[in-house]
């Protein structure tokens, strides 16, 4: 950790006097997170256990992390349908509550829940436990790097349990500072405020594609740095893959069979004036057969409603793909090449866009019924 003690606490003190300036902004944050903490320390591991389908929904829904969809309603209902109502309710109780370290917690549940990502997770964790675990979202990846924090992790698939408890001590370096420089009885929930209010000026938000330096000055491609292994890298594209389906408009779906002997990783799907049903199939390639993905496309191809196929892997493989798929006639003029780390960053754009225009307000509940 490399952490600009200075710079730190020359924004904490400009921060601490923009709120003394501004006394009203003060006492709303200050109210928000009260309420806040109040609901989400309230559902002990035994009431989510025992929550029905609308008391899931409004645990859920009021996430920070939901703002990105017009109709939460979707994403609530879908993370049921994929994993199971009992057990989401489950993995919640003890990702939250559970007593064994929260490195074999968060793996535990990014392995058991489909549908829901570490800053769905790190919020609950936040709210509900907010001296010990930290909000991890975009804004503070943006934030930690500014103050000079390297190797973060910028993708999903990147943030392991070790990873993530690494954060939530780094974010009490940063309340033990706040309480230095006169801030009150601050907790992870209010280092959070002060990265989105105070660390999220125009030049940071500027470098977030830009690739990050190890700390030895080196250009790290972070997307290339596996430490979970390929099954979280897979699962992180084939679901941001629906995402981004879902936001452009399409009926979007993962692990879904297209045809006999055929279950590919995500589809696009819409209806399309007098042409019908068009289906768009993409398979992520991250380890394994070569000659069982092209084999898997080509059988997707026997459903006349597919009419494109998409690999999704890196440029290395993407070559080998391109390599084995020549000789394969009825494949080749279909099959296009998609390089995963362009739909890590097409998915962050697309989200900031969305909680941009969610956040408006615009589209009321339950009107975008994907």
């Amino acid at each position: 950790m490399t952490l600009k003690t200075e710079l730190l606490r020359e924004h904490l003190r400009n921060w601490r006097e923009k709120l003394k300036q501004d006394s009203v902004r003060a006492e709303n944050d200050r109210a928000e997170r009260a309420e806040r903490l109040a609901y989400y320390q309230e559902q002990t591991a035994e009431k989510i256990r025992a929550m029905g389908e609308e008391e899931l929904y409004e645990y859920i829904a009021k996430l920070w992390a939901m703002l990105i969809w017009g109709n939460k309603k979707y994403v609530v209902d879908k993370l049921i349908q994929e994993n199971g109502f009992k057990k989401v309710k489950d993995e919640l109780a003890d990702l939250v509550w559970g007593e064994k370290p929260i490195e074999q917690r968060w793996d535990r549940f990014r392995s058991a829940i489909k549908g829901m990502g570490p800053a769905m997770m790190s919020e609950i964790l936040c709210h509900a436990r907010p001296e010990d675990y930290v909000l991890w979202n975009r804004r503070a990846y943006v934030g930690l790097r500014y103050l000079g924090i390297d190797d973060l992790p910028r993708y999903n698939y990147q943030l392991t349990g070790k990873r993530y408890h690494n954060l939530c001590d780094t974010a009490k370096v940063i309340a033990r500072e706040m309480q230095n420089e006169g801030i009150s009885e601050p907790d992870l929930l209010t280092v959070d405020f002060f990265i989105w209010d105070e660390l999220q000026v125009e030049e940071n938000l500027s470098q977030i594609h830009k690739k990050a330096l190890t700390s030895d000055g080196v250009v790290s491609d972070e997307v290339q740095k596996t430490e979970v292994g390929s099954n979280f890298l897979h699962n992180e594209v084939r679901d941001k893959l629906a995402e981004i389906g879902l936001w452009l408009g399409f009926t979007a779906k993962t692990e879904v069979k297209v045809a006999d002997g055929s279950k590919v990783d995500a589809v696009w799907e819409a209806t399309i004036g007098n042409m019908g049903r068009v289906i768009y199939v993409f398979e992520v390639q991250t380890k394994g057969s070569i000659d069982s993905l092209i084999l898997n496309l080509l059988k997707s191809l026997n459903n006349p409603a597919v009419q494109g196929v998409v690999a999704v892997s890196d440029a290395a493989q993407i070559e080998k793909i391109k390599k084995h798929a020549g000789s394969v006639a009825q494949l080749s003029d279909k099959l296009k090449y998609w390089d995963y780390k362009a739909v890590l960053q097409v998915h962050e754009a697309l989200e900031s866009v969305n909680e941009s225009i969610n956040s408006l307000g615009l589209v009321p509940q339950g009107f975008l019924g994907f």
